[in-house]
């Protein structure tokens, strides 16, 4: 991590309570960045308050799709870099409130960056946002030239949000770019209804997991802690014009099916005799997804440091932290 890059670096974090904002504010404070994050729901077993680092930044309380209060905070900070990752990001939300998705991942999305914009201490953005913006392919893995084609609620929302961030980009030079991750995971996830911190509370807790699909659907998972250090080095891309519309894809390329995934955690668990309830319920969600990292290297000089193994061992081992007093004497 470049410190003296980001020494006293004025940044703006949307999103800053969720399982990637969380870990990336805390990168940025310890490299010494003087982050503002925007909060608009006081979530204190998020991992920004658990690890105090919500002491560490300044919090502008509010709606992302306040868009007065985005020229505000951007103006009145003298924002350099921001890092828009506030989104609804539940598929299964999204299928039953579709309006409350599209209003914060679309209308959230081009409120900040007329925002953005509108003020010119802005030296980039960094939009995240997703493998489900591709949509269903027959192709795979997903390249950065893929079309975006999302159908179902969710998928639509991150493919407009993602086209109208390329769109300002390209139509008022913006400095953007647009990071495609795959599934993250990670401590600070508090969403249960994801396989991966479901599973993991399940097993610590010696209850049988729930498998949603029918455990076949196929997904390429990445630590969020390699997310955060792809993120880190976007940033510096942001003197060079060429990259401002540019677009990246974050994965590990190797996808696993749900049921694997649920079988290799409670292989590694203290509950081995514990067999997944498979519900096969699953509904508008696309089939198999992974992404193909190497635009990522070659331009980035990225590419993923975590194997799945080495990422689900951090995880569990947070999730036992904070699950400990849930799981005494359940051992």
């Amino acid at each position: 991590m470049d410190k003296q890059f980001w020494h006293e670096k004025r940044v703006f974090v949307t999103g800053c309570t969720g399982l990637l904002g969380s870990w990336l504010t805390a990168a940025l404070v310890e490299a010494g960045a003087d982050v503002v994050g925007l909060i608009r729901d006081y979530v204190p077993q998020s991992q920004l308050y658990r690890s105090g680092m919500i002491d560490r930044i300044k919090v502008v309380r509010g709606e992302l799709c306040d868009g007065d209060l985005l020229e505000r905070t951007m103006a009145e900070y003298e924002v350099e870099i921001v890092y828009h990752l506030a989104a609804q990001t539940i598929v299964g939300i999204a299928n039953r409130a579709p309006l409350s998705t599209f209003e914060t991942n679309i209308r959230g999305t081009y409120l900040l960056l007329e925002a953005a914009r509108r003020n010119p201490t802005v030296r980039g953005i960094l939009v995240a946002s997703s493998d489900k913006a591709y949509g269903d392919q027959l192709a795979l893995p997903y390249l950065e030239d893929t079309p975006l084609q999302g159908k179902h609620p969710y998928d639509v929302s991150k493919s407009c949000a993602d086209l109208i961030a390329q769109a300002y980009a390209h139509s008022y030079q913006l400095p953007v770019i647009v990071i495609r991750c795959a599934n993250l995971y990670g401590g600070g996830d508090l969403n249960w209804n994801r396989i991966l911190p479901g599973t993991i509370r399940s097993v610590l807790q010696g209850e049988r997991p729930i498998i949603r699909s029918d455990g076949t659907f196929k997904r390429d998972y990445l630590y969020v802690k390699d997310a955060v250090r792809g993120y880190l080095m976007a940033a510096g891309c942001f003197d060079d014009p060429q990259f401002y519309g540019e677009t990246f894809n974050f994965g590990v390329g190797h996808p696993e099916q749900a049921l694997e995934v649920v079988q290799t955690i409670i292989k590694v668990s203290n509950h081995p005799e514990l067999i997944p309830i498979i519900l096969n319920e699953v509904k508008n969600e696309i089939q198999d997804q992974y992404l193909c990292s190497d635009k990522a290297g070659r331009m980035l000089g990225w590419e993923p440091q975590y194997s799945l193994e080495e990422g689900l061992a951090e995880t569990m081992a947070w999730y036992q932290a904070f699950l400990g007093p849930s799981i005494t004497g359940k051992q």
